[in-house]
């Protein structure tokens, strides 16, 4: 069954929305944010706990999504205190028949979107979401042997993949070992399904809990896994981790049947001004935090695209490739991280930070 915007939320988004000069796409997103030709977006259908720390949300696409390949991952905007944010996250079940993805968070120390997510969505929070990516996934055919060895919230890609592979019927994984790092026995993500599988004989599963066991230690593999350079592996957890891996796996002449998944966070430090660089123009300027990007870049010769001049035509919106611009109407931010591509009006936007912007 559709979620339905309580009432009052509705009324005020279309009272802010309807005073303001919209573009065509924009109205699609008011009425219907996961209509086809809407800003692609998912809705949270459930939300539901995994651990103390870690939860799994349940989301509608709209109907621009694509699909995906168990163990790629897709970015997702989230406004959190007026500011947007984006994040990767790893997809952590195959595609399902009734086109309903999901992705699984675990809250980190000061991550303000993870604990968002973690301890304040809840079903019908919209959020913004790019198509699927990333090439952490099983060949085809399946090897024959396969080791997976994730530590933390890792698990989560190569979840997707074993719920994905043990279940085909066409091609099936037949021999996988999973070597799984966690704190404890209660922090280990998908921990009951995981042992359910492990006592079904479905999957090897190892599990080295650092309150019992110590941190592990590669030099221990051969012991836990004696045939592990035969195996193709996947590796994916903290990035100590996967140093570790790259140089054991090199050590032993075997780098070619290692796969590692990578994430690099980065923070966007949010200010009054800051360096602001035209990529195609190869152009940098200082700004402040009162110049409008449109004007900053004029001054310094950068051809920008322009019309009203004040945020009403849309006609200087640009991808903001990284770092964070302020509204100068409303004093919101918009943060971008390498590659994100956020749109922005260059004409009503202020540098609040370094960015990047693709002119």
């Amino acid at each position: 069954m559709a979620l339905i915007e309580a009432p009052a939320r509705t009324a005020s988004r279309l009272a802010r929305m309807l005073a303001t000069p919209l573009v065509p796409s924009a109205y699609l997103d008011l009425f219907s944010p996961l209509a086809s030709g809407a800003t692609l977006r998912a809705r949270v259908i459930e939300v539901r706990p995994e651990t103390r720390d870690a939860v799994t949300l349940v989301l509608k696409p709209g109907r621009g999504w694509q699909g995906h390949i168990a163990g790629q991952y897709v970015r997702l905007g989230v406004d959190v205190d007026g500011v947007r944010h984006w994040r990767a996250y790893s997809l952590t079940a195959p595609p399902r028949p009734d086109g309903l993805i999901t992705t699984t968070v675990k809250a980190i120390a000061d991550g303000v979107v993870s604990n968002y997510l973690v301890r304040r969505a809840t079903p019908g929070l919209v959020v913004q979401l790019d198509q699927a990516t990333g090439d952490f996934v099983l060949p085809q055919p399946r090897p024959a042997r396969a080791l997976f060895l994730t530590a933390g919230s890792g698990i989560t890609p190569v979840m997707g993949m074993l719920r994905d592979a043990l279940d085909s019927l066409d091609d099936p994984l037949d021999d996988a070992v999973l070597l799984h790092c966690a704190p404890t026995r209660d922090d280990v993500i998908f921990g009951t399904e995981l042992r359910r599988l492990a006592a079904t004989s479905e999957l090897t599963l190892i599990e080295r809990h650092d309150d019992v066991h110590g941190m592990l230690r590669l030099e221990q593999l051969s012991d836990l896994v004696p045939d592990f350079a035969e195996r193709e592996t996947w590796v994916c957890g903290p990035t100590g981790l996967l140093d570790a891996a790259e140089a054991h796996w090199a050590a032993h002449g075997i780098s070619d049947r290692l796969h590692t998944e990578r994430f690099r966070p980065t923070v966007v430090v949010a200010g009054e001004g800051g360096t602001v660089r035209f990529e195609n123009s190869d152009i940098t300027v200082d700004a402040d935090g009162a110049t409008p990007l449109l004007t900053a870049g004029e001054a310094a010769g950068v051809l920008m695209p322009s019309g009203c001049r004040m945020g009403i035509c849309f006609g200087c919106v640009v991808p903001l490739r990284e770092g964070a611009v302020r509204d100068l109407r409303t004093g919101d931010l918009t943060t971008a991280a390498p590659g994100d591509g956020v749109a922005i009006q260059t004409c009503i936007s202020a540098a609040a930070g370094d960015c990047r912007i693709d002119l």
